[in-house]
This record gives structure tokens, sequence and C-alpha cells, in this order.
């Protein structure tokens, strides 16, 4: 059996789908034990199914300190550590000209982005000090280097994230804690349209790709196995990476 993360304990917020779904799955096909938390409890309870000796699932709402607070508690209380936090779960407001975004949207954007992690910080990493050490892993985004049109404050809070995720990582380090981030590619998970503005047609699809030197979108194992290796030992030494995984889309 695979088993990078045997004896590893892992924290994955949206891991009801997506990104999130696939990281959960294949961090427990390769020995974690993960707790997914979401607002979906359909899917990750589905996953936490799937492998019912490894993951467990609850409620989280990313927004709120006290989810948090609980989830980590849920989390000692049943695997006795906490090892690896993934900040996976994210919204975006719809594609469209800047002045039509409305300050709900805006809020709903930054809140869930950038607050969520704000809360995971403050929640998880005084484990982190405790144990001695720790694993922290934010879904950034393409769009943090590359804005796009139609998507200005989403762009801006994956930005907020990039960045932190380097400040993180410089004042953490001398404890031994390690914060990455992935920066995936747009995926066809269903957020085509919603992200580029335009209808999800072959020939948008075209269109698209033609911008992407590895000639396809991203796939959701591609961020799980970027996932895999930034939270196993094999990246020990490394910390404070904006990692893309976009097929070159961002030369």
């Amino acid at each position: 059996m695979p088993n990078k993360l045997s004896g590893k304990v892992a924290l994955v917020t949206g891991g009801g789908s997506g990104f999130g779904a696939a990281i959960s799955a294949r961090f427990a096909e390769e020995g974690a034990k993960v707790f997914i938390g979401d607002i979906n409890l359909t899917g990750a309870s589905a996953i936490a199914n799937k492998y019912p000796d490894r993951v467990i699932a609850g409620e989280l709402n990313v927004t709120k300190r006290s989810d948090w607070d609980a989830a980590v508690k849920r989390i000692i209380t049943e695997f006795g550590r906490l090892d690896i936090l993934v900040n996976n779960a994210g919204t975006s407001h719809k594609n469209k000209p800047t002045l039509e975004v409305t300050e709900e949207e805006y809020h709903l954007t930054f809140n869930v982005n950038c607050f969520g992690i704000f809360h995971s910080i403050q929640a998880v990493f005084p484990n982190f000090l405790t144990q001695g050490g720790g694993v922290c892993l934010n879904i950034s985004s393409v769009g943090a280097d590359r804005p796009r049109h139609g998507l200005v404050w989403y762009n801006a809070s994956k930005g907020a994230v990039s960045n932190a995720t380097k400040g993180l990582a410089l004042e953490y380090g001398p404890k031994n804690i390690r914060v990455n981030s992935i920066c995936p590619l747009l995926s066809g998970t269903g957020l085509f349209e919603a992200f580029t503005g335009v209808a999800d047609t072959l020939e948008n699809r075209a269109k698209y790709i033609s911008n992407v030197p590895l000639g396809r979108l991203s796939e959701v194992d591609d961020v799980a196995n970027a996932a895999l290796f930034l939270c196993s030992d094999e990246a020990s030494f490394i910390t404070g990476v904006n990692f893309p995984v976009d097929g070159g889309r961002g030369i």
C-alpha cells in the first residue's frame, strides 16, 4: 500500500467536491487520516463512506471561527493529532464587468477566500506549535499572478492568499511549520462559464486552451498530486512556494 502520508492527520476544507474531494481521497489512499470540513456534507460524507477507517466528515463554514474550533477539537479527540491543514474551500463572483460586482459578492469572495484562512491559522497553528511542526497548504490560483478580465476581486483575493502564504512561511519556518500554496488553472468541473464569462462550448474551450502550452484544462488529480507532494516529507525543504499547476498558462 502507498504510504507517503502514513501516520499523518489532515484537515481539508471544501473537501466534498472538486479539488478538495480529490485531495481528500488521495491523502486517504496514501495512509493519512482525514477530516473533511465542508458545508456540502453530502459530498464529504460520500468520501468518508468510501474510506470509513480513514476519513470523517463534519460541517465547517470556514468564515465561522466556532466551526474551526469545533473541527480541531473533534480531530484531536478522534485522531489524537493534526499534521496537515489544506485550505481548499473557495468561492468567486461570476465573471462580469467589475462595476457590476455587488458589495455582497465582494464580501463573500474575501470572507471565504481570505478570512477563512485567517481563522484556520488562528485555530490550527497553536496545535502545530505544540507538536513541534506542521504543514499548511493553501489553494490559490493562476489568477493571483495572471488576472483575467471580469474576475478582478476574485483574483485580488487569491493574490492575498499567495502573499499570505509567503509571509506565513517566513514567520513560522523557524517553528518547523511549512506553508505553501498551489495555483491551479481553471478545471473542467462545471465552472467554465462562471470563470470565463462565456458559454461552455467546444469553440470557447478551444480558444481558452490555445493559451495553455500543455493544451488542456487542469484536472482534479493534477492538483491532488501536487498537494500530496507538497504535504509529504518529500517536500520537507520546500516552503513559501506558490506552486503553479497550470499547464504553463502563467508563463
